[in-house]
């Protein structure tokens, strides 16, 4: 006969993806929020450009009294457009098996969950407008410098999303 191995042991931490790779720390983080910007230019040109094409136009054919209210209406579409792309970039993207944007990839991070495991779309979208609505309400841009201070190097929208900013291993 053969004797039964013994149960595994199991620890009382949870596992972390920091065990596994290191955080990003708060300056690669910001050089990839700078590339990522640069990335979110190429659509705001192009909708700012549609936009004064529009008003130009408008401005020629249509009575000037009716101008304020029509380029309200578009400034407003524009910038709908502008915060549906943006989210859809960045939501999208976490969510997808590379897990990062075009500006985290560029300096070889992911986003995970505090677990290790990949963002699911609704969880990527929470962590996005935690990180445009929620985070800039701290004075100081303190939610965002929490990156540089914590022990695991989260700011509040990572912790607020339970998610980790890892290099890829």
């Amino acid at each position: 006969m053969t004797s039964v191995p013994p149960p595994p042991v199991w620890s009382d931490r949870p596992l972390v993806a920091a065990d596994l790779a290191p955080p990003a720390g708060f300056w690669i983080r910001f050089v990839a929020y700078m590339i990522d910007g640069l990335v979110m230019l190429v659509p705001t040109v192009i909708l700012v450009g549609i936009v004064a094409a529009f008003v130009i136009l408008t401005d020629q054919s249509t009575d000037h009294e009716e101008l304020p209210a029509l380029l309200v209406v578009a400034l407003v579409l524009m910038v709908a457009a502008l915060i549906v792309i943006n989210w859809l970039y960045e939501a999208l993207m976490t969510s997808s098996p590379r897990g990062a944007t075009l500006g985290k990839m560029a300096l070889g991070l992911r986003i995970v969950r505090f677990d290790g495991t990949q963002l699911s779309f609704g969880r990527a979208t929470a962590r996005h407008f935690a990180k445009f609505m929620v985070t800039p309400m701290v004075p100081l841009a303190i939610g965002y410098l929490m990156a540089a201070f914590t022990n695991r190097k989260r700011a509040l929208h990572d912790i607020l999303a339970d998610t980790l900013v890892i290099r890829s291993p």
